[in-house]
Order: structure tokens, then sequence, then C-alpha cells
């Protein structure tokens, strides 16, 4: 439980507006880049038991799934929605430009994108969202009814919440943890990167440490 409780709160730290607010968390996961080892013993010594679990959510094609159709192969997890304005969408981004750095040889992760706002992001939405040139290949968007999403959130210990905007079009966007869960074939955490202290040649160095 202590671990448990530390990640959260470091998820907490990092949680990232999707408004640009998040210049705190960014200050806190900037001051724990400085660790002994460098990038690969940072990389290596992040895989806690306690984050990561089951789920049974939408695909974006309608289909019902559960961790168990994403097993067998490594999975980059990744809490978002689709009108966040940046942060997103530039995570996705880095994700995609990490794997082009991986060794030609070397199988790509699957990438899947939970969205923290069921209410808009309907499978159909997500549908639209994942085809996108610049994601990674193959990006799978889940979503899923309110209570299905809260209880996905709380097995990755990730946080969010919505944060009304009644001066924007969109009314409201969603305040959310911005971490990239690294889960291996075996559905257990390998690794996690914040897009605030990473960049894509880390992400690659990184997966291939664990996975090449």
């Amino acid at each position: 439980m202590r671990i448990r409780s530390t990640i959260l709160l470091a998820s907490f730290l990092l949680a990232a507006a999707c408004s640009g607010a998040n210049e705190a968390g960014e200050t806190a996961a900037s001051g724990e880049t400085a660790r002994s080892g460098g990038p690969v013993a940072g990389c290596t010594s992040r895989a806690y038991e306690e984050i990561g679990g089951p789920f049974e959510l939408t695909m974006h094609t309608g289909e019902r799934v559960t961790q168990e159709d994403f097993m067998g192969k490594p999975s980059l997890v990744y809490f978002g929605f689709t009108y966040c304005p940046d942060v997103c969408p530039g995570t996705l981004v880095a994700i995609n430009n990490a794997y082009s750095r991986l060794p030609e040889e070397m199988e790509r992760p699957q990438t899947l994108l939970i969205s923290v706002d069921p209410e808009r992001d309907t499978p159909e939405a997500l549908a639209d969202y994942v085809q996108s040139n610049a994601f990674p290949e193959g990006l799978v968007g889940l979503t899923g009814t309110p209570e299905e999403i809260e209880a996905v959130a709380n097995e990755f210990s990730a946080a969010f919440s919505r944060v009304e905007t009644p001066e924007s079009v969109a009314e409201y966007t969603m305040d959310h943890t911005s971490l990239i869960y690294v889960m291996g074939p075996d559905w257990k955490l390998k690794t996690f990167f914040s897009e605030t202290i990473t960049n894509p040649d880390e992400m690659a160095s990184c997966l291939e440490t664990i996975f090449g």
C-alpha cells in the first residue's frame, strides 16, 4: 500500500493539464531526472507490481476488449482524450518518433490510448482520432462508461478530473496524469515515462534495453 500511495502521489505531481497549466508538475518531474546510473538505470528501476491491472473497455472499432486481448507483446498505455489540444497529441507524436528510432528488426509495441473523457470520446470519435499519420501505426483508442474508465484509471494510479471552461467552445477540458505506462507481454508494468523528463531518443533506448 505504501508503494501504491507513493506512485499515486507522483502521478498527481506529474498530472498534465491539457490546457497547459502543469508548470508545478513539470518542475517536480524535472527535479527527479538526476538519478545515479543515468537514463538506463532509471528506465529499468520503475517496474511496480501495483501499477496496471485488468480492465474491460470498448475499442474504437466498437469491439469490447480486455487486457487479455493485448497480452503477448509489449504495450504502451497512455491516458488522454481527443479534445486535448497539445499534451496528448504531442505525447503520441513523441511515442511515434521513439518507435522510428528503434532497430528495424525490433517489433514495435502496440500503443493504447485510454480516454478520460468518455462523454465525448465515443468509439466513432476515437476512430477518427487514431487515424492521424503523426501517431503510432495501429494506435488503439479505448473508451467505456465513466465507471469503467475510473476503474482502469485506478488500476494504473492515474488521476483525472473535469475542469469547466465556459468561455471556450469545448465548455470543459480534462486534467489528467500524463504518464506513458510500458507493459510487458504479460501485462506487467516494466517502466513508465513522463513526457516532461524524456525524449524520443531516451524512450527508444529504454524500450530497446527492456525488449530488444
